[in-house]
């Protein structure tokens, strides 16, 4: 890649490196710069800018970022991870569901020590995440890598250096001992965390069984035990192999695996099998909901992961989870940090126009092919995107609009107000958002040519942390289009608009909070509006 400061007239193709303001120009870093940005930059009495400039044999950070997350996941679904589309040279990993996250630690170790330009962020192995949890991202650093790098980095990444176990259904027996003079309230409390820590992890705990803190009673208990999984809650320390609880357990006719952990709490945790089932000896500190060793145990458990003594062993570096002021530990009613997940997405299919310029027709019952109207193919591009949900405004009463959208999942509201324009329905729209919407995506039924790649080009580009909350598509040639993503700080704006002003007010006066998001061809600027606009379309004349 060649990078460094050229005289504007030289710089057309290539890719600014550093944001320009200058008067009303507004250019950010990472865009190719076209001929119409060189005569703006010069107008501006801008004589030299910085850019980079792709040499034979490179390939886009984009383009880059992608292949690599590819042969990361080749099959995600299978994995139980999604894919982002590429934006600015990152591609994010998501789980999605909840799960423990396996990571071949020298196979990313490996294609990080490939090239500085190249690199893998991953969770910890055995880490557990939570549906849409972010557990991976690949980072190309600058703006271009050489394909052989790529390929080189590739060469040591094996079948799957990443997959998500899922928790899997299944029962849960727990048993519970007891001494004389034991509170009630110590064996409920034992029970409700216990009954938490499970339903949080997709399995179902029966109704605890208490018995008497023997041996002979606890093999009775063990023996009589229903389920996929079998707790002990000992009234008392386990303290030896021999103490009671183990020894309940060999009774029974199990085997103990381990006895201790080097994790802290959760040092006198004891691992067993009976019959083919899992048994878990817990340690006094699963009465609390603070993280201890039990937990560690319990989601593989949980995900179907094998653990043994040898998994136990090699838990004692991170296995320091003891509260300290340093690193305090969650407690009942606390908020835990929230982890980087993928937003939840809306798209707005704007739908209730009369289209008044088609002279009687419905340009939206137009076929943009045999049997698809334009309206039905700009929902199966919605839904077929990485968005969360389609919704669909409709003028009121309009069946053969609600035709065309039949088997394609889109939810249907009506703009009742819409002969008043283009906010009316914008209104609708937000107003039928859930409050768990991170961002709305406002896509015109009348472009044929948006593709479900475009939407989550624009998905992948959202991030408030970074300043990109409104995230507007725009063509090849650099004109700015259809769609626009809307993060939530914007909803209340969308919904106050009035008359047929649409959204571009709010993109007008969002200022910094606008990200322009590259895409192929001139599909973000082609919305097909007259009979004269559809024959040329489809004549493939220029619009």
């Amino acid at each position: 890649m060649e990078f460094g400061p050229v005289a504007v007239e030289a710089a057309e193709g290539a890719i600014l490196a550093h944001s320009l303001h200058a008067g009303g120009l507004r250019l950010r870093k990472g865009r190719t710069l076209s001929a119409e940005d060189i005569a703006a930059l010069a107008g501006a009495g801008i004589a030299e800018v910085t850019v980079a400039r792709l040499a034979p044999g490179d390939l886009s950070e984009d383009a880059a970022a992608a292949r690599i997350a590819a042969a990361i996941a080749p099959d995600a679904a299978t994995l139980g991870l999604s894919i982002s589309a590429p934006f600015t040279g990152r591609v994010n990993l998501f789980a999605e569901a909840p799960g423990v996250l396996r990571v071949e630690r020298a196979a990313v170790d490996a294609l990080n020590a490939v090239d500085q330009a190249i690199t893998l962020a991953t969770l910890p192995d055995h880490a557990r995440v939570q549906a849409r949890q972010m557990v991976a991202t690949v980072k190309i650093i600058p703006y271009a890598v050489a394909s052989a790098q790529v390929t080189r980095a590739l060469e040591g990444l094996g079948p799957t250096p990443i997959r998500l176990h899922s928790f899997r259904p299944g029962r849960v027996a727990l048993i519970l001992t007891r001494t004389p003079g034991m509170k009630e309230s110590l064996l409920a409390k034992g029970a409700a965390t216990i009954e938490a820590r499970m339903t949080a992890l997709g399995l179902t705990l029966a109704p605890p069984v208490i018995v008497a803190h023997e041996t002979a009673a606890v093999a009775a208990a063990l023996g009589a035990a229903e389920g996929d999984l079998l707790l002990i809650l000992g009234a008392s320390a386990t303290s030896d192999v021999a103490d009671t609880c183990p020894s309940g357990l060999l009774a029974a006719g199990g085997r103990l695996t381990r006895f201790g952990m080097p994790v802290d709490p959760g040092n006198l945790l004891f691992l067993g099998d009976l019959g083919g089932r899992p048994v878990v000896g817990l340690p006094g500190c699963a009465r609390s909901p603070a993280l201890n060793g039990a937990d560690w145990v319990l989601e593989r458990l949980a995900a179907g992961l094998a653990v043994g003594d040898r998994d136990i062993a090699a838990m004692g570096v991170g296995g320091l989870l003891k509260e300290i002021p340093a690193r305090p530990q969650p407690r009942a009613g606390r908020q835990a940090p929230v982890a980087p997940a993928r937003p939840r997405v809306a798209v707005l299919v704007l739908a209730a126009g009369a289209g008044r310029r088609m002279r009687g027709a419905d340009k939206l019952l137009e076929p943009v092919a045999v049997g698809m109207p334009v309206l039905r193919a700009v929902a199966e591009a919605a839904g077929a995107s990485q968005a969360d949900e389609v919704i669909a405004v409709l003028p009121p009463g309009n069946a053969a609009r609600r035709a065309a959208l039949e088997g394609t999942g889109a939810r249907i509201v009506e703009a009742t107000e819409c002969a008043e324009g283009m906010a009316a329905s914008l209104r609708a729209g937000i107003a039928a958002l859930g409050p768990e919407t991170d961002a709305a995506i406002v896509l015109l039924a009348d472009m044929p040519e948006v593709e479900a790649g475009d939407i989550n080009r624009l998905i992948a580009a959202f991030d408030p942390v970074e300043g990109r909350e409104i995230c507007r598509a725009v063509s090849a040639a650099g004109r700015p289009g259809h769609p626009v993503l809307f993060g939530r700080r914007f909803f209340e704006s969308l919904a106050a608009l009035k008359g047929d002003r649409g959204a571009r007010e709010v993109v007008r006066e969002a200022g910094e909070f606008v990200t322009d998001v590259a895409t192929a061809g001139e599909g973000a600027v082609i919305d097909l509006d007259t009979p004269e606009a559809w024959a040329a379309w489809r004549s493939g004349a220029p619009l």
